[in-house]
């Protein structure tokens, strides 16, 4: 089953979705500053990219693939052994990249074999020239010519260009030339084990395998990702050319640039990004999140989180029955765990709460709601239906820990408390923390409307904070009145992270503080979240995260958090967000893509008549939280309960007390 699900998934990729690649690739190589080849080769379908494949190029250090190609030719002919006794000697030592020049003397011995794993491990220079010494300079470009790659070319060994045999070449490009279609071409072959031999094709994709540079293509994979590549790099012209092993099948790619207008030597250089970018794009091309938890077999267990947690709770919540009703948040928590357990036990898997690979096959088909998200434009304009408004009779039962009801009135000091429970205990309150969140920034926007409009880059410190998620990836960038909605409507702890970050400085500025350009904005933005609790009376409470993942300070009372809700829906368009059911959006990115994604209000008791927010939240130690909003009439009521028992006891609750609150109000006498 574990390989029907594979096959099933590998077509519908390689039929789908494999015209869209262009489109994906081409923003970000026409945005580069520099020349860019580029040839993708999926080695399962044999569908293929190409971009000025067959333009010639500098290699940099990527031709000691070719370099290792041809000594493994000669090993194999019997020309040559692996176990030739090589002396490393002073005039053999050059600079550059490597561990020999710096880190041996003169007079060590070592193995043809371990001069190769040098050469493409480390990229070491010295043991490069090593094995060109062994096979010969012209050897490499002679063998190339043969196979059918005229274009690829050894033209001196390393930083002995005066020695060139190709002058013009060596001039033009440098160490070595060639074209990505060669590249990816030499790959494919590898891969198939007819370079050369069997045997020796296996060695050499181990000596790649264990490449230890990590800037470019492997630099946005998935980390436990299995790439065979080796890459380039000199001042003007930054390469890499590997063979990608994605759960959806084996990818040999190559990127060649040149000419670059960025020549630094940072982490940050552009053509390295570029390379990186283009691997993971198209990895996830082929391999989409959502679809790869279980091709990948990969391991999960509590305390993961991400979009193959989402997939694992997707799938548990359809295979169970009853269904166990786990919210899809990503995050492998303990209710995920049960789960797992009480699967694994109906399907007689040893019940370790794990879910690695016999687990997956008796879970697929894996639910990977692959829907297409309908546009903004239709989403907004969506008409909801509502249920019935609760009557105002009964008597309240509930399971939180503390609650607390209150009249909403103009003016929060003179607010009426209905009734309560435990309101002064110091308790964790999760998400019900974004309040503050959203209030800090939409009340800098009733100053300065115009940062409604300014635009959020998602960090990757955002991208991978842990939890409810409004999925946002890294460098994608939206407007903050959009992110707004990704904080509150499927509370966003990535969001809440991205608007601290964009707005900790200036917050700080306003309450009179000088922020020093060396101060974290997210340690900025929490500062700003105590000095405004602080001002509004919240005498017991004390933020440390802009979300509400649990931390042992990290705590409220429901008699503050009243306060703050009371502050709160004051603030215009507070309401607005916090009413709003579901949102649509485009998010765009500065790779140059566009895609939609679609928020849902966590808050369930919105479908019903005579509701209008505020906020849920849900953790391991504060439980069920919710911050809710009632009117009837012209009166409203506000109610904060938290520590309910399970998801759906606190709405129960909430409906319970806010029946009981109605009924303790006094009617209006008639005109």
């Amino acid at each position: 089953m574990f390989a029907l699900f594979l096959a099933a998934a590998s077509s519908a990729v390689a039929t789908g979705r494999e015209d869209d690649l262009k489109h994906q690739l081409m923003p970000l190589i026409q945005s580069h500053g520099g020349n860019v080849a580029v040839s993708v080769l999926n080695l399962k379908t044999g569908y293929r990219f190409d971009y000025r494949s067959t333009e010639v190029m500098p290699t940099a250090s990527l031709i000691k693939l070719p370099v290792m190609i041809e000594a493994y030719r000669q090993i194999s002919s019997g020309d040559l052994s692996l176990d030739v006794e090589i002396v490393l000697k002073a005039e053999d030592k050059v600079p550059g990249s490597g561990i020999l020049t710096k880190h041996f003397g003169d007079g060590v011995r070592l193995k043809l074999r371990d001069a190769i794993q040098l050469m493409i491990g480390y990229s070491d220079n010295t043991a490069t020239n090593l094995v060109i010494d062994q096979i010969g300079l012209a050897a490499t470009a002679k063998t190339m010519a043969e196979m059918g790659y005229p274009e690829t070319k050894l033209h001196s060994r390393v930083y002995r260009g005066s020695e060139t045999i190709f002058p013009e070449r060596s001039r033009k490009y440098g160490l070595g030339s060639t074209t990505s279609s060669d590249i990816v071409s030499l790959l494919e072959r590898l891969h198939k084990r007819d370079l050369v031999s069997p045997k020796f094709s296996d060695v050499m994709l181990k000596h790649l395998r264990d490449c230890e540079a990590t800037a470019q293509l492997p630099r946005l994979l998935p980390p436990n990702l299995v790439i065979a590549h080796k890459s380039g790099a000199v001042s003007n012209a930054r390469c890499d050319a590997g063979i990608i092993y994605a759960p959806n099948g084996a990818l040999a790619i190559c990127t060649l640039t040149s000419q670059n207008e960025d020549r630094r030597w940072s982490k940050d250089n552009a053509a390295e990004l570029l390379n990186a970018r283009i691997a993971k794009t198209v990895f996830e091309h082929f391999n989409p999140p959502d679809e790869t938890a279980h091709a990948a077999k990969m391991t999960l267990q509590k305390g993961d989180f991400g979009r193959q947690v989402e997939t694992l709770q997707r799938t548990l919540n359809a295979r169970l029955k009853p269904s166990p009703q786990l919210s899809v948040d990503g995050d492998f928590g303990p209710a995920t765990e049960k789960a797992v357990v009480r699967f694994q036990k109906a399907h007689d898997i040893e019940p370790s709460g794990a879910v690695a690979a016999e687990t997956w096959d008796k879970l697929s088909p894996i639910l990977t709601q692959r829907i297409p998200i309908p546009d903004p434009t239709v989403v907004n304009a969506e008409k909801l239906t509502t249920e019935t408004a609760d009557l105002s009779s009964g008597v309240p039962f509930v399971t939180c820990k503390a609650w607390a009801a209150q009249v909403v009135t103009p003016d929060e000091r003179a607010s009426k408390t209905i009734g309560e429970h435990n309101a002064r205990q110091r308790l964790d309150i999760a998400s019900t923390t974004k309040v503050m969140t959203a209030f800090l920034v939409l009340q800098h926007a009733a100053k300065h409307p115009e940062v409604l409009d300014e635009l959020v880059t998602f960090s990757r410190r955002a991208d991978r904070t842990r939890g409810s998620t409004a999925g946002i990836a890294e460098g994608e960038v939206l407007p903050v009145r959009e992110l707004l909605y990704g904080l509150m409507l499927p509370s966003g702890n990535d969001a809440s992270v991205a608007l601290a970050e964009h707005f900790g400085p200036r917050l700080t500025a306003r309450n009179g503080t000088e922020a020093s350009q060396s101060e974290d904005p997210l340690t900025l933005f929490v500062a700003a979240m105590n000095s405004t609790a602080a001002g509004l009376g919240m005498t017991d409470t004390t933020f440390r995260n802009p979300h509400g993942l649990t931390h042992a300070e990290h705590r409220s009372t429901v008699t503050d958090l009243l306060k703050l809700a009371q502050a709160a829906i004051r603030v215009p368009l507070f309401r607005d967000y916090i009413s709003t059911r579901q949102r649509g959006c485009t998010v765009t990115s500065a790779a140059g893509y566009r895609r939609n994604v679609i928020w849902r209000n966590t808050n369930r008791l919105l479908k019903i008549d005579g509701y209008a927010g505020v906020k849920t939240g849900t953790t391991e130690a504060a439980r069920a939280c919710l911050i809710s909003l009632s009117h009837r009439d012209d009166k409203e009521v506000l109610l904060v309960v938290l520590g309910s028992a399970s998801s759906e006891s606190r709405y129960t609750d909430s409906r319970n007390l806010f029946r009981w609150a109605w009924n303790q109000l006094p009617e209006e006498p008639p005109d």
